[in-house]
């Protein structure tokens, strides 16, 4: 093992070293154990909330049909970041080539870019419902919300060319560890031997324009719910509105701090321990959280998955 690890430097690399989350052999098995009781929890969390959607008709709404976009872009989040992760506990550093390497890193940042995009058109059907509810059937019509979902996956997917055709035309001529449990942006640049200063301004730029747009984009529509609600001459009603925005600006805010810290830099990240610790946060805790705070909470949600268990 000790050999696997040694720096490659003479030629171009043709693998990588994922170190995992642990190096310690004596807490990887529970570590295993608590992230794939996590991964399964998350994958039948996200399931639910899609075949609930599907099949209630209820439930085909403007809100829930987002809703079920984002519970299908959690299963391919998370199914993206666990397995290198996993093997990582139950093997030790794994070993991943360069082109499985910049395959997850293009899928990773694809679904990234995605939830940014998805986040912010979910804020503006919240500001739609609450604030202009006379115009809601028009402005948020089939046509709309299809055009908002398609805008989210394309977003994410031309972000995602762009930034990995980057990275995959640097050169990495050693070491090939990367201190993470996946392909991220900022070890595949610290590993880099060739300039990379045009690398990290496409990868500051985008950060800026998806993170930092949609992040803007999203709180000024929960300011603008905010002021509407405080209009409101119903205390239950406040209430009501308030209860669900908090929810909703919580994983919103988690998910928002986290990866604008990370990526909206413009230069390399060197708290590599760090990194990986905030990288949990939001490729394991956020999306495991997300169907109890937007859907299983809620009241129709509920409703639908009792008729389910009766059916059956």
């Amino acid at each position: 093992m000790q050999r696997s690890l040694e720096p490659a430097n003479l030629t171009s690399v043709q693998q990588f070293v994922l170190l995992g989350l642990s190096t310690r052999l004596s807490g990887r098995d529970a570590l295993f154990a608590i992230f794939l009781a996590l991964y399964l929890l998350t994958l039948l969390e996200n399931t639910l909330i899609v075949y609930l959607i599907c099949t209630h008709g209820e439930l085909r709404k403007p809100m829930y049909f987002f809703l079920g976009n984002l519970s299908g872009l959690e299963m391919c989040y998370v199914s993206v970041t666990m397995p290198t992760l996993l093997a990582g506990l139950w093997t030790g550093p794994y070993h991943i080539s360069f082109m499985a390497c910049m395959t997850q890193l293009f899928f990773f940042i694809n679904l990234v870019g995605t939830e940014c995009i998805l986040l912010a058109s979910m804020a503006y059907d919240r500001y739609v419902a609450i604030c202009c509810p006379l115009h809601y059937p028009l402005l948020m019509r089939p046509q709309v919300c299809l055009g908002l979902a398609a805008s989210s996956w394309l977003g994410g997917l031309v972000v995602s060319v762009a930034k990995t055709t980057c990275i995959a035309s640097l050169t990495y001529c050693g070491p090939n560890v990367l201190n993470h449990f996946f392909c991220d942006v900022s070890p595949l640049l610290n590993l880099s031997c060739t300039h990379v200063a045009l690398t990290e301004l496409v990868d500051f730029i985008s950060a800026i324009v998806i993170l930092c747009g949609c992040f803007l984009m999203t709180m000024a529509s929960y300011v603008a719910i905010t002021m509407a609600v405080l209009r409101m001459p119903s205390a239950a009603a406040r209430h009501k509105a308030f209860s669900t925005c908090a929810s909703h600006l919580v994983v919103v805010g988690i998910f928002y701090s986290v990866t604008i810290f990370i990526y909206a830099r413009p230069s390399r990240i060197e708290a590599m321990d760090l990194n990986k610790v905030l990288s949990v946060v939001y490729t394991v805790v956020t999306p495991m959280c997300n169907p109890v705070i937007y859907c299983l909470r809620n009241r129709e949600v509920q409703a639908a998955f009792r008729r389910t268990l009766q059916w059956s």
